[in-house]
């Protein structure tokens, strides 16, 4: 699936605007850091190690897993700053009942939080774009499909240690998202972040330094993605949930946990966004983690199709959590490698790289 691209576009500083070819100068050395092997800086990967098939985990103990248990054929296996990156194929779901094509899939790890996924998503979309030799955009490239596999918290009490929860939209409490303008991809997003601004508000001590001051954005996980997702755990047989996801900025606090001497500034946050009704198709704010909403938006705003799949492994309403959910977390491994699959052989028209089709 190539991105054709218009040259119709105001230049925008070193390299189009955000979602055009570059018009104007290269990107500077500082922008878009390579080391002396012609490899981007953080990943430490180059030119073609990337698959535009991606699974994107947390943990780079996950993203070796995957590439030793569930990927074939190995192309690459990095390491750099705790970020491990595995290139290869998945030729099947690792149950013989549902075999799916080769696949070429990278998987590779985000880190903890917004601000290391920020730095991941971006590198990847630039091995995708541009061209690390004249630090140019490309004028047309592939669209990518990132489906995040990880570990999440349920904010429900009716959801059972390790079922896989689909994401169908992510609320983020990040300020990362805020300084990329992508538009709202729906109605939906816009109202969801009215109604939670005035609920953060009104759910803090009018004192409180920070009175107004958070206010979520809300993002949206590409449909397409998320009924592959659905289509995959029912072929498998794989129990899953949909519903929102929450992306914190952090794990205690920001997640309602309080063993620090700090008080919130949000008190109960968890209890408080589980208890909101959002009025999306019957669905709950369904768990709690901290790297989808930015993926979704910013991916998202690019035109590319992401979305996330990740087992509950805490209950903050149950007060539970489970150590042993690796089961769990296979399941949601081989869903999202069938999603993949099903996603690269989807025939449809090119697109644009606002989204449209060509």
């Amino acid at each position: 699936m190539k991105v054709a691209m218009s040259r119709e576009q105001t230049p925008h500083r070193n390299g189009g605007s955000p979602n055009q070819p570059g018009v104007s100068a290269p990107f500077t050395a500082s922008d878009l850091p390579i080391d002396d092997e012609g490899r981007i800086y953080h990943l430490q990967v180059g030119p073609g190690d990337i698959a535009p098939d991606i699974l994107l985990v947390g943990d780079p103990g996950r993203a070796e897993l995957i590439g030793d248990g569930f990927l074939g054929d190995i192309e690459l296996a990095h390491e750099h700053r705790g970020l491990a990156t595995v290139t290869g194929t998945a030729r099947s779901t690792g149950r013989q009942a549902t075999i799916i094509s080769p696949l070429r899939t990278t998987v590779t790890t985000s880190g903890m939080g917004p601000p290391s996924l920020e730095i991941v998503a971006n590198e990847l979309v630039a091995l995708n774009e541009i061209d690390l030799n004249t630090r140019k955009r490309k004028a047309e490239y592939q669209r990518l499909h990132i489906i995040r596999v990880g570990s999440s918290g349920s904010l429900q009490a009716s959801t059972a240690l390790g079922t896989p929860i689909i994401t169908t939209y992510a609320i983020g409490l990040d300020n990362t998202g805020l300084f990329y303008e992508a538009p709202y991809p729906d109605e939906t997003c816009e109202r969801l972040e009215r109604e939670l601004g005035r609920l953060f508000t009104g759910s803090m001590n009018a004192d409180s330094r920070f009175h107004g001051k958070i206010r979520p954005y809300v993002s949206r996980a590409e449909p397409n993605v998320v009924r592959a997702l659905v289509e995959a755990s029912a072929r498998l047989g794989v129990n899953t949930k949909q519903g929102l996801t929450v992306s914190a900025p952090g794990f205690f606090l920001p997640q309602g946990r309080p063993i620090s001497r700090m008080e919130p500034s949000i008190p109960d946050v968890d209890k408080v966004l589980g208890e909101f009704d959002p009025h999306v198709d019957g669905q709950c704010i369904e768990n709690m983690e901290m790297e989808t909403s930015f993926l979704t938006h910013f991916l998202g705003g690019l035109g590319y199709w992401a979305g996330a799949i990740c087992p509950a492994i805490a209950n903050r309403r149950e007060d539970t959590f489970t150590c042993t959910y690796q089961e769990a977390m296979e399941d949601a491994i081989r869903v999202a490698l069938l999603a993949l699959a099903s996603l690269r052989s989807d025939r449809a028209q090119p697109m644009l790289a606002d989204g449209m089709q060509a």
